[in-house]
């Protein structure tokens, strides 16, 4: 049996993370850093804010948020490095920091939110 690229799979994880961070970090941004800030919008309180981090589906929704957003930063970066700076002869190492920094930053997310009371 023939041993099949994962590549196809990189690159699933790099445009899902690019459309996930297109549509909702500038909401987020919008919100949190300029609309509650300034008044334009009542600011919700901690105890509304963990309140709605206690459904599991808003959780869901970040650590994927935050996890695509990171692949989608690997995959950028390592061929940033890989074409761009042409420096090919360490495509090992350079993957191994890219995804491994994906993978690393989606589990601490992963466990921060689980964290969450």
């Amino acid at each position: 049996m023939a041993k099949r690229p994962i590549e196809p799979f990189l690159w699933i994880l790099f445009s899902a993370g690019g459309v996930l961070a297109a549509l909702l970090i500038p909401v987020l941004l919008a919100l949190f850093g300029l609309a509650f800030p300034l008044g334009w919008l009542p600011a919700p309180d901690h105890a509304h804010l963990l309140a709605v981090l206690g459904h599991p589906v808003p959780r869901v929704v970040l650590f994927l948020l935050g996890t695509f957003s990171l692949f989608h930063w690997a995959h950028r970066f390592r061929y940033a490095l890989y074409d761009g700076l042409q420096i090919k002869h360490l495509n090992e190492l350079i993957n191994l920091f890219c995804y491994g920094g994906a993978m690393i930053g989606s589990a601490a997310a992963g466990y921060l939110l689980w964290q969450i009371p």
